[in-house]
């Protein structure tokens, strides 16, 4: 599907340009949405018509970065699906971050302090240089919620092979307007809610096969299983061979919204999206006076901009004081225009 054909499938109020909070739904996730929760109003059907539905998610996700959807895992957030990461970790071992990194890529490496597990923070653009052979994880932000700056990949995952240390990645501000190779990492996980306009409560992880060996499915319930629909009661343990038995149950309405919007953004290209997005960015940042950038999401600071905009009707995000404005598939040049009336008067 062409992306000026796509773009129809959203009815956004003007002003809305604050998809790094959260994303609109099309037409289809809406629809089906509705019709999900319209039979389980009544009890019209069986939980499985909303099963499917995270089976198809997951292959769409897998597909958008790269991966077999063998290697995916399902889950509510980023954080809860970090877990069994922060948990494999040796006692002593060291986590290098990013000074500002979003929580849910930082606390659960935190948590595991009292194993004497240490995190090493350094400015996001040293990261790179800061890993040495004390480094056993890094954790970082493809994209950071901050500010929008988009993280060396490349450069960070070549420092991590050469010390032999783990990449982890939250894809959450990346994934659904930029491209990349999520199988360069060893894990990479993303809150749904966002850039993959999904509802709340849907997450996805790849973990690499490897590191797959040493983790734990702590939360291991019936849907980790090989075969759900005969785990549901009574011994032995019998997991999945692959990614899945790191599944939790899957709250059925957020993927019944889910698979829908994915299978969109497979149909348009992330590509496609990102040159969308980028360009209504860097309008935004021209009408502002400032250069051009590579992202989807821009702060700037401006006097009194967040009341401006408020009065104007646009929703945007304050973030470390800044105006965050983020730009995709339903922003038009109108909402742009319209923020910048607002904050050029």
């Amino acid at each position: 599907m062409e992306l000026e054909q796509a773009r129809k499938l959203w009815q956004p109020e003007p002003g809305w340009l604050n998809t790094a909070t959260y994303g609109l739904p099309p037409e289809p996730a809406w629809a089906a949405l509705q019709e999900a929760l319209a039979d389980w109003r009544v009890g019209r059907t069986y939980y499985d018509n909303w099963e499917a539905a995270t089976g198809r998610s997951r292959a769409a996700f897998a597909g958008l970065v790269g991966v077999s959807a063998a290697d995916v895992a399902i889950g509510s957030t980023v954080s809860q699906v970090l877990a069994p990461v922060a948990a494999c970790l040796p006692a002593g071992a060291t986590v290098l971050a990013p000074e500002i990194e979003f929580t849910a890529n930082l606390f659960p490496w935190l948590a595991q302090a009292e194993r004497g597990v240490t995190v090493r923070t350094v400015p996001a653009a040293d990261l790179a240089a800061a890993i040495d052979a004390d480094t056993d994880l890094v954790a970082f932000s493809l994209v950071q919620s901050a500010d929008g700056t988009i993280a060396a990949y490349d450069e960070i995952v070549a420092a991590a092979r050469a010390h032999d240390a783990l990449v982890v990645v939250d894809a959450t501000q990346a994934c659904g307007w930029l491209p990349f190779d999520a199988g360069r990492a060893d894990v990479v996980a993303v809150g749904g809610y966002k850039w993959l306009m999904a509802p709340r409560g849907t997450a996805f992880a790849y973990l690499a096969p490897a590191l797959r060996e040493r983790l734990r499915p702590d939360a291991a319930g019936w849907y980790a299983a090989e075969d759900p629909t005969a785990a549901f009661y009574g011994p032995p343990l019998r997991l999945a061979a692959d990614a899945r038995r790191f599944d939790i149950s899957p709250a059925w309405f957020s993927w019944v919204g889910a698979a829908p919007a994915l299978d969109l953004l497979a149909e348009v290209g992330v590509a496609a999206v990102r040159a969308h997005n980028v360009a209504l960015a860097n309008r935004f940042l021209a009408g502002l006076g400032r250069p051009p950038g590579e992202s989807a999401i821009v702060t700037v600071e401006v006097p009194g901009a967040s009341e401006r905009l408020e009065r104007a009707g646009v929703r945007a995000a304050v973030r470390a004081g800044r105006v965050r404005a983020s730009f995709h598939l339903y922003t038009c040049e109108a909402d742009v225009d319209l923020a910048l009336a607002a904050l050029t008067d």
